[in-house]
Formats: C-alpha cells, structure tokens, sequence
C-alpha cells in the first residue's frame, strides 16, 4: 500500500513539474542549435548531441551513416577506444552513440562535480573533433555488421521488415536500412567514412539537446565548448518528398517455418504534421494500445489467430511508415489478413466511439508524465523537439492537445490520410498459395 501511494505521489509531482518545463533555446557563435532545461534535483547533466547524418545520407553507399558513426569512439586524439572507455568510467560518465534514417548522435551522462564533468567533456569533445578512423577497428566493426546479415536471414521478422521497408518506399532514402547491404557494406572504405564525418558532422548541421543541473550560464559554456570542436559546415539539404502508394500490392518470401509474419501498410506522416494527434488517438485505439486495442480485439481475443497484432505510425523528416502486423500460423495466414483489413476499414468508415476515445485520453495523459520523470527520458523528447522543429511548449500542450481530439477529428483524418486499397502487404513464412493473399 505504501509503494502505491509512493507512485501516486511521484506521479503527480512530475505531472505538475511537467507543465513548469522552460526549454531554452539558442544558437552557438557557429550555429549549432541548443535546447536546454535546468533540472537541479539531481547533480547530473545529460548531454545529447544530433546531427543530420542518419542513413538518408547514404546516398549509394548504404550502411555508411551507421559504420560512421560506430567508429567515431574507437579512437580519437590519439586514444585508443579501451582509453576513451576508461577516461569515461573513471569518473563515472556514460558515453552513447547511434545513428538511424534521419539522424545520428552522440551523448554522455555525467556528474556536474566540476572535475569529473570537465573530464567526460574533454573526452567527448576529443571524439567530436578527431575521430582517428583506426583500420584495424573499421574491419571489425566491418565484420560485425556482415555477421549480423547472416543473422538477418534467420530472423523472418527481420526479413520482412527490410522488404516492407523496400516496397513502402521504391527508390526514396527511406527504403534502406540504416544497416545497408552486404555489397554495400563490402565496398565501404575508410575514406568514404572520413568524407562523411567531415561532411556531415558539423556545427551547422548539430542539435545540441542539455538536460541538467547546470544554470544557464554554465549550459551556454559547455554548448560553445562543444560547437568550437566542429567546423561550422552547411545545413544538409532537405529530404525529398516520399511519394504516396497508388496502388495496393503483395509480396510473399517464403521461409521455412510455421509461423508467417505479416506486415501491410503505407507512407504515413511526418514530424509536426497537422494530423499527428488525430491518427495518434485513433491508432491508440485501432492498435497502439497492446492488448485491449480493436486489432488485438478481433485478432486475438475473438478467434485466436495470433498472440499479438499491432498498428503505428512513425513520423520522421518526411513520411514514416504506417505499419500494422501480426504473427500467425501458416495455415491462418488468409484469415488473419482478412481480419486485419476488415478492422481497419470498418474503422475508417466508422471511426471510434466515444468511449474507446475517452480511455484512450486517460490511458495516454496518465502515462505521459512517466515518460519524461528523469533526465535521460526527458533529454530524448528535448533533442526530438530541437531536431525536428517542433515548438518549445510540445510537451507542456501535449494533454490539452490529446484531450481537444473528438471522434469527429480521428474519422476524418484516418478517411483522408489511410487507405486501405492502396497499400503494401508483405508476408514471410512457410508455404502459403500465392492466390491467398491477393487482394
């Protein structure tokens, strides 16, 4: 009883500490954009640095946003990567890197004790500014990712993905993985990282996202001691637009198993989009919400086709995919797929009721405080916000603008923005007639 009253507690004092967030925002002397927050509580900083570099920038040379990026901490200044590491776990510090299709990053997570923080600050910045590129370290990381192929095809979920990616968006950026290919990878050289690196990570083209307890006068510090490591640079050009889908078509991969993964879908939407609270609700209830969702409804719980199904939309720079899916047996593979069709088209015509729309308020306002209860959650929404140029108050109107969406809103939005006969459905398992799955 104790514990529940604890998370009750806890809970309404981040609800509250919500709608006091004051993001800060400036530009550095050579235009890196900064977004901060004071967060004193606890004598931590989280620091989380993005750039324009994601997998969008491959170009024709797919993987090497990513393998960029894995290298940048295997040797810098001098340092071998077990030298960085230790510099870092001296003094308590967590360094991280990714990249994805629109962005990659680095961040550490320090003490704001003046000696260790200067420390991790000084190591990052070594990796910021002279990535050595070692050889030895390019042909491991080379080799890693060419295993992780040979995984790949064992995985029927992450064969399938990789197709629905492909099929989704033909020849924009967006089709490939951010893992390339094994000819891409192969071909890969150091000096196509380097020209990357040089190109790509620089101060026009960073967000610098800092959550902590600095003030701001110590935040502006440490933002210009991080630009200053990079060449000012340009700003990468801007995506093209992702082309709609104009007609709906399959693709079978057969695999030998008992299980089919199914996969149907389309271009969604991008980062602020006018629609994005309105499909966000509606998926929430259609298949967002795990197992109480209209998808898991009919799918799982009325005839036992599969374990779990789902639905989302991942909004990116430009059109992220709307994904649904499920995993069923071979010989369901028909009838599930005709389930999950119907259930997005009956809500699409029909739209949720009142009911479903208010749980699914209270289910997403309940939550969101959790979401962003400490410093490493809160950052990752920070940098989203600084990254994709979203306002500064998206977190503090986030509640009021879920709560504004009616029924009326969800059924148009889904009406103009999804449809059902134009979509992509991709199916990987065992032996299923091709006749089978044809719309």
């Amino acid at each position: 009883m104790l514990n529940r009253v604890c998370l009750m507690i806890c809970a309404l004092f981040v609800t509250e500490a919500q709608a006091q967030i004051d993001i800060q925002h400036w530009t550095t002397n050579n235009g890196a954009r900064v977004y901060f927050v004071e967060a004193p509580e606890l004598p931590m900083v989280d620091i989380n640095v993005l750039f324009d570099a994601g997998a969008v920038r491959d170009g024709d040379k797919s993987g090497l946003a990513v393998l960029t990026n894995a290298m940048l901490n295997e040797g810098a200044s001098g340092l071998d990567t077990d030298q960085l590491a230790d510099s870092f776990a001296d003094v308590g510090a967590r360094f991280g890197a990714s990249a994805r299709r629109d962005s990659a990053s680095l961040s550490f997570r320090s003490l704001t004790d003046e000696s260790a923080f200067n420390i991790a600050l000084s190591t990052f910045n070594k990796i910021l500014k002279q990535p050595d590129f070692p050889e030895d370290s390019f042909e491991r990381l080379r080799k890693q990712v060419l295993i992780g192929f040979e995984a790949e095809k064992q995985s029927p979920s992450a064969l399938g993905g990789r197709e629905f990616m492909k099929q989704l968006y033909n020849e924009h950026p967006y089709s490939k993985m951010p893992s390339g290919t094994e000819a891409s990878v192969s071909t890969l050289s150091l000096a196509d990282l380097k020209a990357f690196y040089q190109q790509y990570y620089v101060a026009n083209n960073a967000v610098i996202a800092i959550v902590g307890a600095f003030d701001k006068s110590k935040a502006v510090t440490v933002a210009e001691s991080i630009s200053s490591q990079l060449s000012k640079g340009k700003k990468s050009a801007p995506i093209p637009p992702v082309s709609p889908l104009m007609e709906s078509h399959s693709v079978k991969i057969d695999y030998p198993s008992s299980q089919t993964h199914i996969s149907v879908g389309q271009p969604g939407i991008k980062r602020g989009d006018e629609d994005y609270f309105a499909l966000y609700l509606g998926n929430h209830i259609l298949g967002g919400s795990g197992l109480v969702s209209l998808l898991s409804n009919e799918i799982r719980e009325k005839r036992g086709l599969s374990y779990s199904s789902y639905s989302y939309f991942s909004p990116m720079k430009q059109a992220g995919p709307f994904k649904l899916g499920l995993q069923t047996r071979n010989e369901q593979a028909q009838e599930a797929l005709e389930v999950l069709r119907t259930t997005l088209t009956d809500f699409i015509n029909n739209g949720p009721t009142e009911q479903q729309l208010e749980a699914a308020k209270k289910n997403i306002t309940g939550g969101f405080a959790l979401r962003i209860d400490s410093n490493r959650e809160l950052i990752g929404y920070i940098a989203m916000l600084g990254f994709y140029d979203l306002p500064l108050d998206y977190i503090d109107n986030f509640k009021d603008k879920v709560n504004a969406v009616t029924t009326a809103q969800i059924k148009d939005a889904f009406a103009r923005r999804v449809h059902p006969n134009k979509m992509v459905t991709v199916l990987v398992g065992g032996e299923t007639k091709q006749t089978e799955i044809e719309q």
